[in-house]
């Protein structure tokens, strides 16, 4: 029981960003928290159905993600 505690420590701190929360006030912490826990639901989800880990699935997300703003920008440069 031990382990699996310390392996979603870990998950959650590597997947999601949950440490890196700024915000001073309890109840936007408990959001931060919330969100961050539902984002791993997710990920640990999808790991099990497609048989990958959760991190391969996260890098795959942010490869795709990238890519498509090389072929298509949401942000456009304008040099003066």
């Amino acid at each position: 029981m031990r382990w699996e505690i310390e392996q979603f420590h870990r998950e959650i701190k590597q997947l999601t960003g949950i440490e890196q929360n700024q915000c001073r006030k309890a109840r936007i912490q408990r959001n931060h928290i919330a969100c961050a826990m539902l984002v791993w639901i997710r990920l640990t989800d999808l790991a099990r159905k497609t048989k990958q880990t959760a991190y391969r699935i996260k890098h795959g997300l942010l490869d795709d993600y990238l890519c498509q703003q090389l072929k298509n920008p949401s942000v456009t440069m304008r040099f003066a």
